[in-house]
């Protein structure tokens, strides 16, 4: 049985009183967890305890809208700053997951017994989540290396993607909550670009409003270069979450073929975000993802208002494009980022990585290392590739091609007709899959904070296979069994 079926069962208790329960317990926790705020903030935390449970215990899907539309607000608050040990978004992934849990608990039918389903592509997901986890560290303790809190942190993050994977396949069911998530995150996206615009150009306050929260590990210093790292504190993050976003605002256009001029601008919106964002490789991604989706939508004529729309888009943004080019009138004609990445990689990485059998089983998860002058007290590998063997050796590096290889072949093949909003999703994760396979040379792309979320949630809905219409009813599930 799938979780389809868990959230649809008739209920065995009266949901009514468990919801009650529910937001009674949150409740109390928010309040306890607020006494030392502000009232406005204390009210604002209340109202969302009580209110967010229930209405995530009647209609599931509203969870997946206000994961995919929050997250992109909160991923760049630090950890520990507004929730203990954890950033905004994974405590509000963690909450609304546990109600839709336990929900699908509470509505079991007497006599039920688990049948587990998992498709190639989930296989893959789970495969890459142990291979830069559970191996690795298994591998340290054999060798007898000491386990850090880093590493704990770092073997946390895919399954961290996995839970919003899973809590996407729990609660979107129909073709309608579909397009409530596609239009949340393309809400969400315009959010982001615009304050990522507003900070690069340094215009209405933004940077000193970013310097309320949005500061990455409290190095102030980060948000005075002109870059849009917006509210997901970090510029490549940023243009890859707005590159998924144009990439779903494509698939809407070419599906539907209305809402032309709100598409516009949002594409629009979106690309000035990548461009202000002031990453090279993001701007190649960028040109990445747009030969992707013309090719699936076999409108390859269409690549040629790309040069047009880049250019129109780099003279809005000059100023910040400007700075960026100066960086090849320097003493080693490139940017002074690029040596220091380099620098950093033979300095802190490659030399570990190559000693012994680091190459086949890897060093260690955390993928940075602590260095006092810094300005924020660490150097993090900046090479995508390195990191899986860093991270996990040849089983990571050999689970991401595995990743690649599925999720390519699943999310081209869900986007062929694009007749539906699910196969919309599948051509932004398409995109954002191919994406990130290039990019991974410069960073790991892979986990990037809000970028991800979204990356896994479009993976979730692909998984859907044939959402129900609007209505409801069975769906097919991706093994082709109605769910």
């Amino acid at each position: 049985m799938s979780a389809a079926t868990l959230l649809s069962a008739r209920p065995v208790q009266a949901p009514r009183a468990v919801a009650m329960t529910i937001s009674t317990v949150v409740a109390a926790a928010g309040v306890g967890a607020a006494s030392a705020l502000a009232p406005p903030r204390l009210l604002a935390l209340l109202a969302a305890a009580v209110v967010l449970p229930v209405a995530v215990w009647r209609r599931p899907a509203l969870a997946a809208v206000a994961v995919i539309a929050l997250t992109p607000i909160l991923a760049g608050i630090d950890r520990g700053r507004l929730v203990p040990a954890l950033r905004p978004n994974e405590a509000l992934v963690l909450a609304l997951g546990s109600i839709l849990v336990l929900r699908a608990v509470v509505r079991l039918p007497t006599g039920w017994r688990p049948r587990i389903r998992v498709s190639r592509l989930e296989t893959v997901l789970v495969l890459l989540a142990v291979c830069s986890s559970a191996l690795p560290l298994l591998l340290m303790a054999v060798r007898g290396r000491a386990v850090e809190a880093d590493d704990i942190s770092y073997a946390l993050v895919l399954w961290k993607y996995l839970m919003v994977y899973v809590l996407f396949r729990m609660a979107v069911r129909t073709e309608r909550e579909v397009a409530w998530c596609l239009w949340a995150s393309l809400a969400a996206g315009c959010v982001v670009a615009v304050i990522g615009i507003l900070q690069a150009l340094d215009l209405a306050g933004v940077r000193q409003l970013l310097m309320t929260y949005w500061v990455p590990f409290g190095h102030e210093g980060a948000l005075e270069q002109p870059r849009g790292g917006s509210t997901l504190a970090l510029p490549a993050a940023t243009a890859d979450l707005l590159v998924l976003n144009l990439a779903i605002a494509a698939g809407l256009w070419h599906k539907d073929r209305c809402h032309g001029a709100v598409l516009a601008v949002v594409a629009g919106t979106c690309t000035l975000g990548v461009l202000a964002a002031a990453e090279f490789s993001s701007a190649l991604g960028l040109v990445v993802a747009a030969c992707c989706v013309a090719l699936a939508l076999g409108r390859l004529d269409l690549l040629r208002y790309l040069p047009v729309g880049l250019v129109v888009a780099g003279i809005a943004v000059w100023p910040v494009v400007q700075h960026r080019l100066a960086g090849f009138e320097g003493t080693h004609g490139v940017p002074v980022s690029w040596t220091t990445r380099l620098v950093n990689l033979q300095t802190y990485f490659w030399p570990e990585l190559s000693s012994g059998w680091n190459p086949l089983i890897g060093v260690r998860p955390a993928a940075r290392v602590v260095v006092e002058y810094q300005g924020t007290g660490y150097v993090w590998i900046e090479s995508g590739y390195t990191w899986l063997l860093w991270g996990g050796g040849v089983p990571l590096l050999a689970a991401f091609v595995a990743f690649v290889a599925v999720g390519t072949r699943t999310t081209w093949r869900a986007c062929r007709s694009l007749t539906t909003y699910h196969s919309v999703a599948g051509l932004a994760a398409l995109a954002g899959i191919v994406s990130i396979t290039v990019l991974m040379v410069f960073d790991p792309h892979l986990t990037y904070r809000g970028a991800a979320d979204c990356l896994f949630a479009l993976l979730a809905i692909v998984a859907l296979d044939s959402p129900a219409p609007a209505g409801g009813g069975p769906r097919a599930s991706p093994t082709g069994d109605t769910a």
